[in-house]
């Protein structure tokens, strides 16, 4: 194995800098995509126009789906920088650099400064973990702290930590886990404690619990996670039943969320977002049961391996699923590879990257193949523009490899994995990036564009038969529905008078309009055009249809 001096501190805060860059640069370049970043960007939106942050609702209905910690962070950075896709997605962005910056400190603490740089470096560069820190969605945040949590504990325990290390560190993941609660509800908790139960059941470890700080912990994690959930159980007390019951148990043990996939669906989710460490995962996953030191020594590489393990186990047993799901196991695997990476031989890396480098050469060939996609939804066309993006995505990504492997061949583990690391962060960007190409169809933000002349204070803007996610945020004002509920039945059935159940109904208002609005689907327009009801189309594309009173 090479021999690599410390890194120096100039070229760690350069090497920051670059990343930071890197990481940032898109989050406003992107329009607001269908479904979840429209939901998870109006929802905050409401917040701050009525004032009300307590119950968050979706389209002014009540929405009790997940907790609130995301769209109070959304909502203070509208209510300080100003509404903007990159204040959108600026929860999901800062979290998940934070947790490359928490994955280097930790890493450094339990196994060294070299295996903090490739821990930090694994983390910000899997695939999956760069596509998911810049869409808005509520997984980053989870994966942060439950991540945070994670770590903490891990250093709580460690054999060197003292007993004032260990108790604050302990403090330090309750908070953590009582803030994963509130950014996505009870695997905050459940998840991290049946990895705990099964741990000590496991290794015989019974006296770690002695180290838990059991009673200020759950005093700490109440006071932090209990405050919103009884406040707005008590000014909505039909919250509790639906977050807890419906929205945990039901959503995980029955199909009732439309979701239900393969129970191996996550392993190849789990192949293709941990690229480019690919083979280094079979090395972590397959020797991560090792023992090291004595049965009583808290065993760390243990624990982050059944950490991956059981989290990936726990939601391929779902009948819910989301490739996003998977998210809270990157940082455990960050460890392992960054410490795997910290001894692993030159001629190994070399080797090991080699399969990269012949998937970015497929990349380049396989690049024009994503335009089958196409739609009368989605043009060819928009897919054509793509494919230039996915060019130059692969192109970078082999000459990341090939660079890796030529540092590898001189003998030079670090330059070889930054390498590596920061060209695969320079193409995950470019994909996602590039999926832009693909806006006219998957975001309303063009027709909201159209659309503004005929906006008016206070007029009737109608949805019929479908529900625009990405619609609101872009004009500022919510829409009346008309016979659809989807996500929003729930609170549809508090607040009945809040859209309109059927056509029929809807036809005898829109006739008595002076002045109206309504957006509908292509073949909802055509239905209604059939059975002659009054309209002018003002906006039109493949997905959508913007009418008004004639």
């Amino acid at each position: 194995m090479g021999f690599s001096p410390p890194v120096s501190r100039r070229n760690l805060l350069l090497l920051l800098l670059v990343a930071a860059l890197i990481w940032f640069s898109n989050l406003e370049y992107r329009k607001l995509v269908r479904p979840d970043e429209g939901r998870y960007a109006e929802i905050p939106r409401e917040m701050v126009a009525s004032g009300d942050w307590l119950t968050p609702r979706l389209n002014g209905i009540k929405y009790f789906e997940k907790p609130a910690l995301q769209y109070w962070a959304t909502a203070g950075a509208y209510e300080l920088f100003g509404q903007h896709q990159w204040t959108a997605r600026l929860w999901s962005g800062l979290t998940g650099f934070l947790g490359i910056l928490f994955a280097y400190f930790a890493a450094g603490r339990l196994f060294g400064r070299e295996a903090a740089l490739y821990s930090a470096l694994v983390l910000g560069s899997s695939l999956l973990y760069v596509l998911i820190g810049h869409i808005n969605t509520l997984d980053m945040g989870v994966t942060f702290f439950m991540g945070a949590g994670l770590m903490a504990f891990l250093l709580a325990q460690r054999p060197s930590a003292g007993p004032r290390e260990n108790r604050l560190w302990m403090y330090l993941t309750w908070a953590s886990l009582a803030l994963a609660v509130l950014s996505k509800g009870l695997i905050g908790i459940v998840l991290p404690g049946a990895i705990l139960v099964l741990y000590t059941l496991l290794q015989r470890d019974f006296a770690l619990w002695k180290r838990l700080h059991l009673a200020g912990g759950l005093a700490l994690f109440l006071a932090l996670a209990a405050p919103w959930l009884v406040a707005v159980s008590l000014v909505n007390p039909e919250f509790f039943h639906f977050f807890f019951i419906h929205e945990h148990f039901e959503r995980f043990l029955t199909k009732s969320a439309g979701r239900y996939h393969p129970w191996y669906t996550f392993i190849p989710i789990l192949l293709l977002g941990i690229l480019p460490w690919l083979a280094m995962l079979f090395d972590v996953l397959l020797g991560g049961w090792r023992r090291e030191g004595e049965r009583r020594t808290f065993q760390v590489k243990h624990f982050l391996w059944l950490w991956t393990v059981f989290i990936f186990v726990f939601f391929s047993l779902s009948d819910s699923k989301l490739p996003s799901y998977i998210l809270p196991i990157f940082p455990a695997l960050a460890l392992l590879i960054g410490e795997r990476l910290a001894h692993i031989r030159p001629r190994t890396l070399f080797w090991q990257t080699l399969p990269i480098l012949l998937l970015a050469a497929a990349g380049l060939g396989l690049a024009p193949e994503v335009t089958r996609f196409a739609s009368a939804e989605v043009p060819v066309a928009l897919y054509q523009r793509y494919v230039y993006w996915l060019w130059a995505a692969a192109a970078v990504w082999l000459l990341a490899a090939a660079a890796s492997m030529y540092f590898s061949h001189r003998q030079d583990v670090r330059r070889a994995v930054v390498a590596l690391a920061i060209g695969s962060l320079i193409a995950g960007q470019l994909v996602l990036t590039g999926h832009d190409s693909l806006s006219p169809a998957s975001s309303s933000y063009y027709i909201a564009q159209r659309i503004e002349p005929y906006l008016k204070p206070g007029i009737p803007f109608y949805s019929v038969g479908t529900y625009p996610q990405t619609l609101p945020p872009y004009i500022h004002r919510t829409l009346t529905l008309v016979a659809f509920q989807d996500e929003m039945a729930f609170g549809l059935k508090q607040e009945p008078q809040k859209w309109i159940p059927d056509v029929a109904t809807f036809e005898g208002i829109w006739r008595k309009q002076p002045y109206a609005l309504a957006f509908m689907e292509p073949d909802m327009y055509r239905q209604l055009e059939k059975q002659g009801l009054p309209m002018q189309v003002i906006a039109s594309d493949t997905r959508r249809v913007v009418v008004k009173t004639p």
